[in-house]
């Protein structure tokens, strides 16, 4: 697009045409559908109505343009299941394009569909609700395909990688092993990535076929690969309903992965039906690319915040989902996540629904003036129920994410004690650029999606490591870092998230960018978390340990507050205090212990019980020793209480 037609997006056009009615699209009814769609500066805008997603119109009709660049038609009758798309013309040229609004699509999700959601819904879905807040936050993310696709999962054939895997049980009404380990993990939330409609997996294709899915194509849509029938519209939104309802019977709560900050291509649904108006641009007339996808959502003018406003409400009162993370959220603007939490506040109740996200981008974007990029150095700006992926935490703990062989505190990095001890504290004392007005600010964690997993990473900074074989078996100088990464992490102050498999040691065998690769190396491999089972039940402990120490659970703006007595003995040997750190007790003793060696350190005054160590998280052991000495064990930490009295 020319420079001269996007310069014209300017605030004044904004105030002329910027629309906030949430009813673009089409709205149907059994007794009549309509409608609209913000075109501000087409000429004519035609919608063409087919029986299916392969025939020609049936009819077409000319849409009538209101106030705001709003085009709209009213057909009476009952149009549910009906494709659509439009015909817009403008002054230099013409251009078909689907629905950006729309909540319904064909197969690969080229025309758009009429629903009536409420037709959609399974059966007792009106009465579905979240599981009740927990005294913490722990967060699961989790790839819809891996969790099934896996013969171990004990999911059938016909249903291994899609929503169904979640809710299906069998004759006797028992859970898929899948489904039963992620229940008796007890987790608080799942994280799933994207489940909107994305691009780059062909919907009727093979299920071989594998993708994150940060495409997207149809924002408002369920992506049809994970449903039983990608070519009925509805099937992908019942089955969808269906997963997050079976979630919320097993006391889990459902964060949506959401990637607003680009689409698959420019040429989108968006770009068709408004030119110019929703991409950023350098002078020059190029698009930028932050986003490092080939572009970047124009967001900070008005219909483009209010589009992702509009669509993530959609998701939560449809969907009822219960969180958002907000991919490549840099690129956002700290306005735009202050009013969507605002939104879901005033909707669901204060802290209700989650929101956080990754507060970076892969490149420069040119922001509208007078907005603020959702950056991490903004981080303090932001509402303190937004929180940021702290990858800080995660490189301290166990080494750069970008550089394999480079350590961190658990697998030999050399001087960082204290910045362990300041993740501890939630970086509440702010470092650098990273000064969070609150640890409800921050997320720890050590392994996501991208990049190297925990194991894959710990296997990379081992000495001797040699080729596949090297990251199969369960060693156990890797077992011990991996528990001790995973003890820091859940002993930091801030909300908790980890990676689906991180439990049982997953593996890619060492793919550091498995976006594309296939279900083979990408799934939870369900033989392995039954070999790594013993660290699956030290993660279940730590689980339960956390949400049993409100000292930990704290996130109030006093929580940092909290941790006391930081201190460095050694290279390698950090403790600190939690004061008031649980029921019966005035404080907890935290220390780590990344040496080869035991090491001993005399506790304060008190009665102390261990809590626990490097091997067991669930004790209630009492210390018996002379002076309050206790020994570290080398490679792992411990966690002791203190009783009032």
């Amino acid at each position: 697009m020319d420079q001269v037609l996007d310069a014209r997006y300017d605030k004044e056009f904004d105030r002329w045409y910027a629309y906030d009615g949430c009813d673009l699209g089409a709205v149907c009814t059994r007794e009549r559908t309509v409608f609209k769609l913000w075109s501000p500066e087409a000429e004519t805008v035609e919608l063409s109505l087919y029986r299916d997603a392969d025939s020609s119109a049936y009819d077409c009709r000319a849409l009538e343009l209101g106030e705001r660049g709003v085009w709209s038609v009213t057909i009476e009758g009952d149009l549910h299941g009906t494709y659509y798309d439009y015909k817009v013309q403008y002054v230099d040229r013409t251009t078909h394009t689907a629905d950006p609004y729309a909540v319904a699509c064909c197969c690969n999700g080229a025309r758009s569909m009429v629903a009536d959601l409420f037709r959609t819904d399974p059966e007792g879905f009106e009465k579905d609700c979240p599981p009740p807040l927990q005294p913490e936050r722990i967060i699961y993310e989790l790839h819809v395909k891996d969790l099934s696709f896996d013969p171990g999962s004990g999911v059938p054939a016909q249903y291994r990688g899609k929503f169904k895997a979640f809710s299906w049980r069998d004759e006797e009404g028992r859970l898929p092993v899948c489904m039963e380990h992620l229940k008796s993990l007890g987790v608080t939330h799942v994280q799933l990535l994207p489940i909107f409609d994305f691009a780059t997996v062909d919907e009727g294709g093979s299920d071989e076929q594998f993708n994150w899915g940060y495409d997207p194509l149809n924002y408002n849509v369920p992506e049809g690969s994970y449903s039983t029938d990608p070519s009925d519209g509805t099937a992908r939104i019942r089955e969808c309903k269906e997963m997050i309802q079976a979630l919320h019977q097993n006391g889990i709560r459902v964060v949506m992965d959401v990637v607003y900050n680009h689409t698959y291509h420019a040429n989108s649904w968006l770009e068709r039906s408004a030119r110019g108006y929703y991409y950023r641009r350098w002078a020059d007339g190029s698009l930028s690319n932050g986003s490092g996808c080939g572009c970047d959502l124009a967001v900070g003018r008005a219909m483009v915040d209010n589009y992702i406003l509009h669509s993530v409400m959609f998701w939560a009162r449809e969907y009822h989902v219960d969180g958002f993370r907000f991919d490549l959220m840099g690129l956002l603007t700290v306005e735009l996540m202050n009013r969507i939490r605002r939104a879901l506040d005033a909707a669901f109740g204060p802290g209700e629904k989650l929101v956080y996200g990754e507060p970076w981008r892969a490149g420069d974007s040119p922001m509208e003036p007078g907005t603020i990029p959702a950056m991490r150095g903004n981080v303090a700006r932001l509402d303190m129920d937004i929180a940021m992926f702290c990858d800080s935490t995660r490189d301290a703990i166990k080494g750069d994410c970008f550089h394999a062989e480079q350590p961190g505190f658990v697998n030999g990095g050399m001087g960082l004690g204290e910045t362990i001890l300041c993740a501890a504290a939630g970086w509440t004392g702010g470092v650098g650029d990273l000064c969070p007005r609150s640890c409800s600010q921050v997320i720890n964690y050590v392994s996501a999606h991208d990049n190297y997993t925990l194991w894959d990473k710990l296997v990379q900074c081992s000495p001797g490591k040699g080729g596949a074989a090297s990251y199969q078996e369960p060693r156990e100088d890797l077992l011990a870092q991996n528990r001790l990464a995973a003890f820091i992490c859940f002993t930091c102050q801030g909300n908790l998230f980890f990676q689906a498999g991180e439990e049982f040691a997953r593996t890619k065998l060492g793919d550091d960018n498995s976006y594309r690769s296939s279900p083979e190396v990408n799934k939870l491999d369900w033989h392995r978390a039954w070999r790594f089972g013993a660290l699956t039940d030290y993660y279940r402990q730590l689980i339960r340990l956390r949400k049993s120490l409100p000292g930990l659970c704290d996130k109030s703006p006093e929580a940092g507050k909290r941790i006391v007595e930081p201190k460095v003995y050694r290279e390698g040997v950090v403790s600190f205090q939690v004061e008031k750190g649980g029921p019966c007790a005035e404080r907890l003793f935290v220390v780590y212990n990344v040496t080869e060696h035991d090491y001993a350190i005399r506790l304060p005054s008190g009665r102390w019980t261990i809590r626990a160590d490097g091997l067991d998280a669930d004790q209630h052991k009492p210390l018996v020793s002379q002076d309050n000495w206790v020994t570290v064990l080398p490679r792992s930490g411990m966690l002791l209480q203190c009783g009032l009295g």
